[in-house]
C-alpha cells in the first residue's frame, strides 16, 4: 500500500522553503524600491538574488514530487527481466552492434589511441591499409643557442647594488627535420 500524501506532495519542507525565500526576497526587494535610503540598490539586487535562490527549491519541490509508475522505470534502469530468447534474433543482432559502436566512440573520446576491437577499428584498418603508428604524425624540432660572436653587441644588465653585470646576446633556432 502507498503512502498518502497531502495537497502539497512529498517534498513539504522544499515547499515551505521556496515559499518562504520568496516572501523574504519579495520584502527586501520592496524595501529597496520604496523606502528611501541610501542603500537601496543593495536591498534590490539582494532581494532579486533571494528570489532567484528560490528556484533551487521550487525546483527541489516539483522534482521530488513526480510520480513515474514502477513498469516504465523497469527499461531504463535495467531492471527488466531478461528473457533467454531476448538476445538473439534481429533486436539482438542490432543491441550488440549498438553496444560496440558506442564503446568504440566513447573510446576515441577519452583520448588514449584508438579503441581496442570493435567494427570502427576494423574498418579503419581495411580502409587505409596498416595501421598507423601514433609517433608517426610527430614532428621533432632541434634547438639550440648560438654562440656569441664579436659582431654581436653585448647588452648589459642594470646595475644592481653597484655591480655590472654584462650578458651576452644568445638566439634560438630551429631547424626542421
Amino acid at each position: 500500500m502507498e503512502p498518502e500524501y497531502g495537497a502539497l506532495g512529498r517534498c513539504v519542507c522544499c515547499f515551505w522553503l521556496a515559499v518562504a525565500f520568496d516572501i523574504v526576497g519579495l520584502a527586501v526587494l520592496l524595501i529597496g524600491v520604496f523606502v528611501n535610503v541610501f542603500f537601496y540598490d543593495l536591498l534590490i539586487y539582494a532581494g532579486a538574488i533571494v528570489i532567484f535562490l528560490s528556484l533551487i527549491w521550487w525546483v527541489f519541490w516539483y522534482s521530488g514530487n513526480i510520480e513515474v509508475p514502477p513498469a516504465e522505470l523497469e527499461d531504463d534502469v535495467g531492471l527488466l527481466k531478461k528473457k533467454k530468447g531476448d538476445l538473439g534474433g534481429l533486436g539482438g543482432a542490432v543491441r550488440r552492434i549498438s553496444s560496440r559502436l558506442s564503446s568504440s566512440i566513447r573510446g576515441s573520446f577519452r583520448g588514449n589511441g584508438p579503441p581496442t576491437g570493435g567494427v570502427a577499428t576494423r574498418s579503419r584498418r581495411s580502409a587505409a591499409g596498416p595501421q598507423v603508428s601514433p609517433h608517426a604524425e610527430q614532428v621533432s624540432v632541434a634547438m639550440g643557442t648560438v654562440t656569441p660572436q664579436d659582431n654581436f653587441p653585448h647588452t648589459a644588465a642594470s646595475s644592481v647594488a653597484g655591480c655590472h653585470v654584462e650578458m651576452p646576446h644568445t638566439a634560438t633556432e630551429s631547424s626542421p627535420t
